[in-house]
């Protein structure tokens, strides 16, 4: 604190001495007392910091004195030394012409005569000596320049090339004419074309060395003047000014200080005022405009690596900035150095240039965050630029190019996020034991169920884990794809149309094709299945929040015409199909694990009396599969259930019917009957609720048939009632009762069921030839109708 003090109490007597010092220079002395007292008066030791302050005054006063004196010292010192010369020959002349006075009262007439004659020529003399120095006088400045070196000295002193010029043209048009008839005076007008010339190098090679310094600096330049833009568009959002109104605040800023701070313009006006003086403005203008453009292509050229790190976009972009701010200061400064034609030329070329190259280096970024800080820059760069009157509309067309890579970055990287939520889900409902963990759970996503909402805890929310997180990044979605759309000056609608499109891309593309290659995974079993199911059914009831989410960000009313509507349930129903879909074919698949360690002994003389193991577990899995499937909607269920079933039923058809099975006996027979009688009780068990009556049986409808054809041996009502729509064995193909005939046959006539009928009842026989017979004839008649 007392150092603070301390040092206001000397920043207040800096202040005071330097007003003190300002009334002594600017008053009468006879006023200086009162303020010289008041030092005294003053602060312990003030006058001695005044003393100090005055004696740095002087000084300084000093130095411009001397500077003064410098600048006009040699012409004073010819001056005094031409007037000392004519002095002399005065002083002489007048102690002749008291000799003579003297003398001519001391001569006698001839010789007053002769003296008068002197004295007539000494007044000639003195006459010419007069007319000689008032010659002098009006030749003073030619005097002062009578030397080519002296000029070019006086020339190249503080860069008075314009003063220099403007002396010449006052020696050629005023000064030389008047003593034109002295041969110096010819010296001197021969002389003046050199200097001439010398001068237009010399302005020449200063601005070269102003071309060549702004080539260096204007990245400086543009990084100034775009800095300065994207704080006022901090300062414009914290306000809320009109975009238009910022611009010209922005223009006008940067005009008095980008241009003129940063950039020392005399030698482009000093170089213009001569060759204009000279006569030779267009040379220097045509020269100026060819090299500009000469280095508009330079800084236009972009390097190799620019898309890798924003600092090379930034780089980039002050470059050009800073190219364009110093063409319109030209422009403006010097009254047609440049036109307005010009620059818009070097404009439009340029942006041709800058849309080209942003356009595929963009391509190239991969990273959302380095799109987003590409686009922030585009957009100071184009506001910077129109805050100096050049039309940037392309640029900001340009930007929705940009907008669609920026999206596809941020698809790709949401498409990982989604990934690694699956990866990670336990695909089982989430367990919650108390009532600050339900609301930890209902915070993050919009779920509402008033059975569950009574039960005590704890309880089990229906969705996995997966459900809240996918609900929670894709609002972080619609947020990252809101950065994009900040600054672009574009209304509600459009903005709300933005964001809805980009959500609709990430639902349709991103996360339907997560959700299709998550269903498809090999480790996803059948309970995994059924929680995707109720999952998409979830997320599709939150589609509606989402919804609601994006209409509070942009204050679009959902009922605008033209307002885009998510498509997220098209999604989830797509996705809660495919796993629907999948169900049924892994149940499928797993039905056929089961039915692969089927081992029957197909010549076995009786059955066992009991279904088959396998069967029996094959069963015990089903039906547990089934309990779990009430979680699912009845529909999907009741499908699963009878998809399995009838893939159970064509799979037991297949094994019957296996070409590569060539004997079955009446006990093989009598077994697989029993198994598929289990398969029956099975299905009138109601395993999943909803079928009326035997629906499910009738999946086994065409086993049974067959079955009991063969276990009771009823060929003559299969033959009599074949064809008729009330026939008991209307589901018996005859080709699949003729190829299980088939494989009953012995050829060994051991354990053959026709060697028992020969033995017994040879009219049997015969008839069982029959009934082979016209099973062969039916199926040639079904083949010819075909």
């Amino acid at each position: 604190l007392e150092a603070n003090m301390a040092e206001s109490e000397s920043l207040e007597t800096v202040t005071e001495h330097e007003r003190i010092l300002q009334e002594i220079e600017s008053t009468d002395t006879a006023c200086v007392g009162p303020t010289l007292r008041s030092v005294y008066d003053d602060q312990p030791n003030a006058h001695k910091r005044f003393m100090e302050k005055l004696d740095a005054r002087i000084r300084n006063h000093d130095r411009e004195i001397e500077k003064m004196c410098n600048f006009h010292h040699q012409g004073f010192v010819d001056a005094i030394t031409e007037l000392l010369k004519v002095r002399a020959d005065a002083e002489k002349l007048m102690v002749q012409r008291t000799v003579v006075g003297f003398t001519l009262f001391d001569l006698p007439l001839c010789k007053v005569t002769a003296q008068t004659e002197e004295v007539i020529r000494c007044r000639i003399q003195q006459r010419n000596m007069a007319t000689t120095v008032e010659k002098l006088q009006l030749c003073i400045p030619g005097e002062m320049m009578r030397t080519g070196k002296l000029m070019t000295d006086m020339i190249l002193f503080l860069f008075r090339y314009y003063s220099a010029l403007k002396t010449m043209e006052q020696l050629e048009n005023i000064y030389i004419p008047r003593v034109s008839q002295y041969r110096f005076c010819q010296i001197m007008a021969e002389t003046l074309p050199k200097l001439r010339e010398e001068i237009k190098e010399i302005s020449m090679s200063d601005l070269k060395d102003f071309l060549e310094s702004i080539r260096k600096h204007s990245d400086k330049i543009g990084e100034t003047a775009m800095r300065q833009v994207g704080f006022c568009f901090v300062l414009n959002v914290a306000v809320s000014k009109p975009r238009n109104v910022l611009l010209t605040f922005v223009g006008f800023l940067f005009k008095v200080l980008t241009a003129q701070d940063l950039v020392d313009f005399s030698p482009v006006y000093r170089c213009l005022h001569i060759y204009t003086v000279l006569g030779d403005r267009e040379t220097f203008e045509n020269y100026y405009r060819k090299q500009r453009k000469k280095q508009a292509r330079l800084v236009l050229q972009p390097q190799s690596n620019m898309h890798e790190t924003v600092e090379g976009y930034r780089k980039y972009f002050n470059q050009i900035v800073g190219f364009f701010v110093v063409e319109d200061h030209i422009l403006h400064a010097t009254q047609g150095l440049v036109t307005r034609a010009f620059t818009d030329e070097l404009w439009n070329m340029a942006l041709s240039k800058i849309i080209a190259v942003l356009r595929t280096h963009s391509s190239y970024c991969s990273d959302p965050d380095l799109v987003l800080e590409l686009k922030n820059l585009i957009v100071i760069f184009a506001d910077t630029l129109q805050g100096y009157g050049f039309p940037v509309n392309r640029l900001f067309d340009l930007l929705f190019e940009v907008r669609d890579q920026y999206n596809e970055t941020l698809l790709k990287k949401w498409a990982l996020v989604f990934r690694d939520i699956f990866e990670q889900d336990n695909y089982s409902p989430i367990p919650v034991e108390n009532e600050e963990e339900y609301k930890s759970v209902v915070s993050r996503f919009p779920f509402h169920d008033a059975e569950i909402e009574k039960q005590q805890f704890p309880k089990k929310l229906p969705m996995s884990q997966s459900v809240p997180q996918i609900y929670a990044q894709v609002k972080e979605f619609i947020y990252a794809s809101l950065k994009f759309s900040e600054s672009l000056h574009r209304s509600s609608t459009e903005i709300d149309d933005m964001l809805r499109k980009s959500t609709n891309l990430l639902l349709t593309r991103t996360l339907s094709s997560c959700l299709q290659n998550l269903i498809k995974k090999p480790h996803i079993g059948l309970t995994e299945l059924v929680q995707i199911i109720i999952n998409t059914t979830h997320l599709e009831h939150a589609c509606k929040y989402l919804e609601d989410f994006i209409t509070n960000i942009t204050n679009v009313s959902p009922e605008t015409v033209h307002t885009t509507r998510l498509y997220g349930l098209s999604t989830f129903k797509d996705a809660r199909h495919a796993a629907e879909g999948e169900i049924y074919t892994k149940l499928n698949q797993k039905i056929d694990e089961f039915i692969q360690l089927a081992d029957y002994e197909w010549g076995m003389s009786e059955s066992d009396g009991r279904a088959s193991g396998y069967l029996m577990d094959l069963i015990n899995f089903l039906r547990s599969t089934f309990q779990v499937f009430t979680h699912l909607p009845g529909k999907v269920a009741q499908t699963a259930c009878m998809s399995a079933c009838k893939h159970l039923a064509t799979s037991l058809m297949q094994m019957l019917l296996d070409t590569e099975l060539k004997q079955i006996s009446m006990g093989a027979i009598q077994q697989f009957n029993l198994d598929v009688m289990q398969c029956e009780l099975f299905a009138s068990s109601e395993p999943v609720p909803g079928f009326q009556g035997d629906t499910l049986q009738l999946a086994f409808i065409d086993l049974r048939q067959l079955l009991d054809l063969f276990m009771v041996w009823d060929w003559s009502t299969y033959l009599a009632d074949y064809g008729q729509p009330t026939s008991k064995y209307l589901r018996v193909n005859p080709s699949t009762a003729l190829a299980l005939l088939e494989k009953m046959k012995d050829t060994s006539k051991k354990n053959n069921i026709f060697s028992q009928f020969r033995k017994n009842d040879r009219d049997k026989q015969k008839l069982i030839e029959t009934v082979v017979k016209q099973l062969r004839s039916l199926v040639n008649g079904m083949s010819q109708h075909s």
